[in-house]
């Protein structure tokens, strides 16, 4: 009984590990307890109850405060360490946590030492979820990779009254020879990038050339095409214009023609445009067809005139069928008058 009772008493002299605190606050009875804290209070021995913060009546003697634990939010640092990725590259990595008491007699009772065990968990879960990335991927997913350490950790940490807000990689060393491939990789791929740009550049210069060609040949073609219309519509109307002069002078001629005296006016004519083509010959070639009777300009004017009453003779037939007959002064016949005009020439 006396060692049970040496025992318990050096137990109640040790003095209490420090758990996020400088120090224990002594048991006057009266108690002050700041804000965001809780104090963890005794009494012989054995769990009494947690201060709230205010004023707080304790026994001396009895009540003793075995624990205070702060009720803000922790910062730990994660000293550095090293892990194999997926493909086997070491790195060096560490980090920082952010924890939170939010049970003081879980955070008291349930663990020994609280940061320390998180620090641990949080090293062995960084190791296992660096493991299951590549190199790539660990660079590219750290967002991800600090979500699946916070839940990880969140899972362990529950039983001890403690909850991990976040966690953050501080920085990651890679070895120098990996530092160097990957360095040659950037460069690679930015070569990549500015060749593929500047033959992104030569096809749409190309394109743009082709497409001004194109856009130059319809404009072309549509200009011909309106070039040709208009002067389609210009030599149409140029036969119109010539069609209308030669039906006015064909009436006027045929109105002429039916006066008196104009078959011999007719004959005169073909006669003259004989003499004046007859004149032409040997001007512009060599080479010469010419009638056999060349020197009878009678006979020419007569063959003329005879083709020539033979076209008119059904016309003037219907012309006297239609007309009543009507007394005319008798007219000698065109080669009498050439014939006359020949001897008063002569």
């Amino acid at each position: 009984i006396q060692r049970s009772q040496q025992l318990k008493r050096s137990a109640w002299l040790i003095p209490a590990p420090h758990r996020l605190n400088s120090g224990l606050p002594m048991n006057v009875g009266v108690l002050f307890v700041p804000q965001q804290e809780a104090w963890v209070v005794e009494r012989m021995g054995k769990f009494h109850r947690i201060l709230e913060p205010g004023l707080n009546f304790l026994i001396p003697l009895l009540d003793r405060i075995r624990y205070v634990q702060s009720l803000k939010e922790i910062v730990i640092n994660v000293p550095e360490q090293s892990a194999v990725t997926l493909d086997n590259v070491t790195l060096q990595i560490d980090g920082v946590l952010y924890l939170r008491v939010m049970d003081p007699y879980k955070a008291s009772y349930g663990v020994e030492d609280p940061e320390y065990a998180v620090t641990q968990l949080a090293q062995t879960t960084m190791r296992s979820e660096l493991g299951k990335l590549s190199l790539d991927r660990v660079f590219r997913e750290r967002e991800s990779l600090n979500a699946n350490i916070v839940d990880a950790i969140n899972q362990a940490s529950d039983c001890w009254g403690i909850r991990c807000l976040r966690y953050e990689i501080k920085d990651i060393h890679v070895p120098p020879r990996v530092k160097e491939s990957m360095q040659m990789q950037v460069e690679a791929e930015r070569r990549k990038r500015a060749t593929v740009l500047e033959s992104e550049g030569t096809r749409e210069s190309a394109i743009n050339v082709a497409e001004g060609q194109k856009q130059a040949q319809i404009l072309a073609s549509e200009a011909e095409k309106a070039e040709q219309i208009n002067k389609a519509a210009g030599e149409a109307n140029a036969m119109l214009v010539k069609a209308r002069a030669k039906a006015e002078a064909i009436q006027l001629l045929a109105a002429a023609l039916a006066q008196q005296h104009g078959s011999a006016a007719a004959s005169l004519s073909v006669a003259e445009q004989y003499v004046s083509a007859f004149s032409k010959l040997a001007k512009d070639s060599n080479t010469l067809l010419l009638p056999a009777n060349t020197g009878d300009v009678t006979n020419m004017v007569a063959q003329a005139l005879g083709i020539y009453t033979t076209l008119t003779k059904p016309q003037a037939v219907r012309t006297q069928d239609e007309m009543p007959p009507a007394h005319k002064d008798p007219q000698p016949s065109p080669a009498e008058v050439l014939k006359s005009e020949e001897a008063s020439s002569s």
